[in-house]
């Protein structure tokens, strides 16, 4: 399916709203949950839900819900998740992720890691608006795509998308440090530290309130 037809989709609002609370979770959704969350019938939720994951924007599996195993545990449910694959519409064509990735590669074969990253730092000072804690720097993330996420009992704030992600996958030092870079520099002079913490699934950095500062 093209991209733009797969985007179309979700001019439903059953369905967007379905596709919003799965990519939401971070985790896999049974049918009855999403149908609950989205206020309309299992049948219809199952119904949409398919149609997410024929479009490749949602990704399928099964899996026991009840969270037992052996005699008595229930039949395996249809469980759902965003899928890993990027839909993206420019009209007219435009290929910038082929120009960022050649970019990359001359950065990293020229060791301009350091000017790349100097690069960044000054582009996120000049993103930041006014100092502040771990609630504003969340509200400018979630405007950029990165999806913060509080980790409550840890006191951090992770990021469930990299906005850089395919060429990060290419070039991970690279791009790695130049988010961390762009990130130290939105937030300086904040209430709020950056560092790395690689998870898969997941942005490379988090944020946590500095030394003598809460949120």
């Amino acid at each position: 399916m093209e991209d733009i037809d797969a985007i179309a989709l979700l001019q439903d609002p059953v369905r967007r709203r379905l596709y919003e609370y799965v990519a939401a979770r971070g985790r896999e959704v049974g049918r009855n949950e999403a149908a609950e969350a989205a206020g309309v019938a299992r049948t219809l939720a199952a119904f949409h839900l398919d149609k997410l994951v024929d479009a490749g924007l949602l990704e399928a599996g099964s899996r026991r819900l009840t969270g037992r195993s052996g005699p008595g545990a229930g039949r395996p449910a249809k469980v759902y998740r965003r899928s890993a694959v990027e839909r993206a519409v420019s009209v007219p064509g435009r290929d910038y992720r082929t120009a960022a990735g050649l970019l990359a590669e001359a950065a990293e074969s020229a060791g301009l890691d350091m000017e790349l990253q100097d690069a960044a730092r000054r582009r996120g000072r000049a993103l930041r608006e006014r100092p502040g804690g771990i609630g504003e720097l969340a509200e400018v993330l979630a405007e950029r795509g990165y999806e913060p996420v509080r980790d409550e009992e840890a006191g951090v704030l992770r990021m469930r998308n990299c906005p850089f992600h395919a060429v990060a996958e290419q070039f991970p030092p690279l791009v790695c440090g130049m988010n961390l870079a762009l990130l130290e520099g939105l937030t300086e002079g904040s209430a709020v530290r950056v560092r790395m913490d690689p998870r898969p699934g997941w942005c490379c950095v988090a944020a946590e309130p500095s030394k003598n500062n809460q949120d």
